[in-house]
């Protein structure tokens, strides 16, 4: 099995360093190690950067844009050699370079339809006239689908919009109101949390569901998505998560079909882990997709 590490140290906020820290810790926490004791072939371990004219460019957000136009280029270049991208993601702003590179991998000039799996305590699903917040980092899933901020997806690469109904929820739990009504008028379907606490056939449902829609998907987390016993030092922790062994087990089935083609990891507080109970974690999650895809006939 081939695998790309791919590691996206820009959050595109403001006052934030560009040192992608928690993708950092994460490799040299000792995820290759364990890739390649799960029988894996690592070809490349890659970190997103901007060129030299680009480093001047003003704003953490149009930086962001222009990283992850190189991260996509990466990502589908992978994807088109038959290796699987897996990425290392500072926060969930690294999802528009992650589909954009899906939706660039196929075999012709045309992007293809991608499907995403959104693995998230929080539905990311706000416009700049929905926040409470005004957060960047609220706004992904919206911006992936077209809602907001048009110029900032098509710096990231990802053109067209992602159709709503290409994309399913799963332990979101955590939305504010007018972002809830969102997501109520819009097509995504849900995985509850009691859905992979029960490893319930909805979860493949959902996959066959995006697999008939679409030509590859995604699968997306933001760590918080863990119950914070799992996940220490969680910026925005949500109580009531799946444990990793629980989303583990999820991610072993979802990985199992053969058009789930790359997965993300976000937002893995590198800083708070003092035990590495939270890295533990992070490292089963991996074990489960892994393991999935050596499920596939």
């Amino acid at each position: 099995m081939k695998l790309a590490i791919n590691k996206f140290p820009f959050s595109g906020q403001f006052g934030s360093s560009e040192n992608g820290l928690n993708a950092e810790a994460i490799e040299q926490g000792g995820l290759p190690t364990l890739l390649k004791n799960l029988g894996c072939d690592i070809t490349e371990i890659y970190t997103a950067k901007l060129a030299l004219e680009e480093t001047k460019q003003y704003g953490a957000q149009n930086r962001m844009g222009l990283a992850s136009h190189h991260l996509a280029d990466r990502v589908s270049e992978q994807l088109k050699s038959g290796i699987m991208p897996l990425g290392l993601l500072q926060n969930c702003n690294g999802l528009m370079g992650m589909l954009a590179g899906v939706q660039n991998s196929g075999s012709g000039i045309n992007p293809i339809k991608v499907g995403l799996i959104w693995v998230d305590a929080h539905g990311d699903f706000n416009t700049p006239e929905t926040s409470l917040s005004g957060m960047l980092g609220g706004m992904p899933v919206a911006i992936s689908c077209g809602l907001c901020l048009e110029r900032l997806r098509r710096t990231c690469g990802l053109d067209p919009p992602l159709p709503t109904k290409y994309v399913t929820m799963m332990c979101v739990r955590d939305t504010d109101p007018f972002e809830q009504e969102q997501i109520d008028r819009s097509q995504i379907e849900h995985i509850t949390v009691n859905d992979v606490k029960t490893l319930s056939p909805r979860i493949m449902q959902q996959v066959n569901r995006l697999a008939d829609l679409t030509n590859k998907i995604y699968v997306h987390i933001d760590l918080d998505v863990l119950d914070p016993t799992d996940i220490p030092g969680a910026g925005l922790p949500v109580i009531n998560g799946p444990t990793a062994d629980e989303l583990s087990a999820s991610l072993e089935l979802i990985f199992s079909h053969p058009k789930t083609a790359a997965f993300g990891v976000a937002s893995y507080p590198a800083s708070r882990d003092h035990d590495k109970k939270g890295l533990k974690s992070v490292f089963r999650l991996f074990e489960g997709v892994i393991k999935g895809v050596k499920k596939r006939a």
